[in-house]
């Protein structure tokens, strides 16, 4: 019987150990669906995200494989420039758009909802060329298309400082804070996961635009929490810029929201949106430079 050193190729072991070499630099040889390149031109072409001094036009991004996106935003705030982001954010077109209405229809009225005060700032992570879960073997992630978010921790208008990790088993008006607007992205997005979905997502809130289903329809949300919210659904929550459908509620089998999503009086709160504010531009002065890699710089998110 042939013995494995007398059957031992140097030639192939050398090629194959280069071949991993390569994919662990990062290299990629998959291409971009041809939907991802389409959806994005139809929600340029729809208007749903105009440029101003917080969001603006980057060069395309192509490549390494699939990753990139044809018009990648350089993010410095949301909701009219008053909610800045500590770090730049690069996102597509449709992320800017649902994460914004998320932002303007569901996080300030929450904060204003449990706190009394507005939220001046959060710490997001963006566009990472790289796998889910940042795994060799494993689905390209949607960060690899500036298709989603990760959102880490706020910043309120009386200075202070929330992280996702700390607030998700802190107090109670920060749990409650949490869930409501966790709850409620469901309806934004068609990923959520939160604390408690995997161990990868123990420390940020995780929101994509991720295509389940050929039709949007399915959406995946993280864990099964039991919460009565009390910010009433927007109706179009759901509409993704670019895309004209009619989505379903979030799967069943994927989430679970309390039944009496209701106050004691029986009805959802009424939450003024907050004063629209002028865009600071001291915000974006006080962000750091930018980065000379393909990732956002401030974070290595997974999923």
């Amino acid at each position: 019987m042939m013995s494995f050193f007398s059957s031992f190729k140097p030639a192939r072991f050398v090629s194959i150990a280069a071949l991993m070499v390569v994919a662990g630099c990062g290299m990629r040889f998959d291409s971009r669906a041809p939907w991802r390149d389409e959806l994005e031109a139809k929600c340029l072409s729809s208007g749903a995200v105009q440029t101003s001094a917080y969001i603006e036009p980057a060069p395309r991004i192509d490549g390494p494989g699939a990753c990139g996106m044809q018009q990648p935003f350089k993010v410095a705030a949301f909701a009219g420039g008053t909610v800045g982001l500590t770090s730049r954010a690069t996102m597509s077109c449709s992320a800017v758009s649902s994460v914004d209405r998320w932002v303007r229809e569901v996080v300030e009225p929450a904060a204003q909802l449990y706190y009394g005060e507005r939220v001046e700032a959060m710490t997001v992570g963006s566009y990472s060329c790289r796998n889910q879960d940042s795994k060799w073997l494993a689905t390209i992630s949607e960060h690899a298309f500036g298709n989603a978010v990760d959102v880490m921790g706020f910043r309120f208008a009386n200075g202070r400082k929330m992280s996702v990790v700390d607030g998700w088993r802190g107090s109670t008006a920060d749990q409650a804070f949490l869930r409501e607007i966790t709850v409620n992205a469901c309806d934004y997005f068609t990923t959520v996961l939160a604390p408690g979905s995997d161990s990868y997502h123990a420390n940020h809130l995780h929101l994509d635009l991720m295509r389940h289903d050929s039709s949007y329809q399915r959406h995946v949300c993280q864990p099964k929490l039991n919460f009565a919210r009390r910010i009433k659904p927007n109706a179009t929550a759901s509409q993704i810029a670019g895309l004209n459908y009619k989505p379903t509620l979030a799967d069943g089998a994927a989430v679970a929201v309390a039944d009496n999503t209701t106050t004691s009086s029986g009805l959802f709160v009424s939450v003024p949106m907050p004063t629209a504010r002028p865009f600071d531009p001291k915000i974006a002065a006080a962000l750091p430079p930018e980065p000379e890699t393909d990732d956002d710089g401030d974070f290595k998110g997974v999923y």
